[in-house]
């Protein structure tokens, strides 16, 4: 029984084809740059539909397609790719809306090498940019100009969590000719649906909950079939920056449990939030689906969960404070990203080297990534660390 609606079906067979492959339960691993052919005629042929059939693993790989599959019927698109970084895909997914003289719409405050792609990257080749709150949609509509082709959101965003009104946005957006893309990936798949709300590109770092390991790097951007084609035919093929045959193996392993790994982080990460907003030491806790937050409406409309991140503003009187609470965590690894098994921590004080983000935020914040460990045992852990912190 075939049900391409349905997220097991998706996870664990769209796409797998396994009577081509021996009847093996996991998929093959085609560790291969290159593909032969039988004579000219059909070597032609192949390279006329380079997207969907091999020709050369820098296009098209049987690996990767399995996956783009799955990721293209998860966020409710036609067609999907697969590249090397989340940087990659966003950056690919602007560069094919964009060209010099164009006007791009931004939201504050986005991811760190997004805002240097906008804001600095093609800021040389004449795309300019304007960042605005994107909190309230009217701020969006303010800062379209007569050659704006572009509006890009991240909602939730990965520190603060604000959000946007996505469906407001993408119906005034096509009614003005202006392309939008969203960064899905603070959610998932799972979480949030982009596209049903009318967002013509959706973009991932598949590095966070789609491999779900910590062992990849990748990034996915989802489309129509048209947008694809297109971005294939130049971004793709131009740029490179492709997902191997191997990585593309290992994100399919790991979305196996995919369901499963959301649904246990975000269940936690609701739990810990509305513990640690009790706590006398906790100033503030930044969570989308906490009834304290502003948006709290919104995050519920829009999102099925709340996801595992959160943020955290200790009452600390100085640094060396945020500091005894970081370093005295047991089970919170001190790192970057999310989406993983392990459990972290992002403290904004250790990112001075990075000033155009770490200057946009209070020096006593720390975004928290909750993962797979038992929920008790994560809040045993903040609780003997924010005891150190006297």
């Amino acid at each position: 029984m075939k049900n391409e609606d349905n997220i097991s079906w998706i996870l664990n067979h769209l796409g797998e084809d396994r009577e081509n492959y021996y009847n093996a339960v996991n998929p093959p691993m085609m560790l291969t740059s290159n593909f032969a052919f039988k004579s000219i005629g059909e070597m032609r042929k192949q390279l006329e539909t380079e997207l969907q059939v091999p020709f050369y693993t820098r296009g098209y790989n049987p690996t990767v397609a399995i996956l783009r599959k799955k990721l293209a019927a998860l966020e409710g698109a036609e067609d999907a790719l697969v590249f090397s970084s989340g940087s990659a895909a966003v950056a690919a997914a602007v560069m094919s809306v964009v060209k010099s003289g164009d006007h791009v719409v931004c939201v504050q405050k986005p991811y760190s090498w997004t805002n240097t792609l906008i804001s600095g990257y093609l800021s040389k080749y004449g795309v300019e940019s304007t960042f605005v709150d994107a909190c309230d949609e009217s701020e969006v509509f303010k800062a379209v100009q007569k050659n704006t082709r572009l509006i890009y959101l991240e909602s939730p965003n990965s520190m603060t969590f604000e959000m946007q009104n996505i469906s407001a946005i993408t119906n005034y957006a096509k009614s003005a000719g202006i392309t939008t893309i969203l960064d899905n990936s603070y959610n998932s798949p799972l979480n949030q649906k982009p596209a049903a709300m009318g967002v013509d590109i959706v973009v991932h770092s598949a590095t966070k909950y789609l491999n779900g390991h910590s062992d990849v790097i990748a990034g996915v951007v989802a489309s129509t079939s048209a947008r694809i084609s297109k971005m294939m035919a130049e971004e793709y093929m131009t740029l490179g920056a492709v997902v191997s045959a191997h990585d593309a193996w290992l994100i399919i392993r790991g979305m196996r449990t995919l369901e499963l790994r959301v649904n246990r982080s975000s269940t936690s990460a609701q739990q810990i939030a509305e513990w640690l907003e009790q706590n006398p030491k906790i100033e503030k806790v930044y969570y989308p689906t906490l009834k304290s937050n502003s948006q709290y409406d919104l995050a519920v409309q829009q999102m099925r969960q709340g996801g595992g991140l959160l943020t955290i503003q200790l009452k600390a009187k100085d640094v060396a404070q945020v500091e005894s609470f970081c370093n005295a965590l047991c089970c919170f690894l001190l790192a970057t990203s999310w989406g993983g098994h392990e459990s972290l921590i992002l403290p904004v004080c250790a990112l001075r080297a990075s000033a155009s983000l770490s200057s946009q935020l209070p020096w006593n914040m720390i975004r928290v990534y909750i993962g797979l460990e038992d929920t008790q045992l994560l809040i045993q852990d903040l609780e003997q660390a924010l005891g150190k912190m006297n």
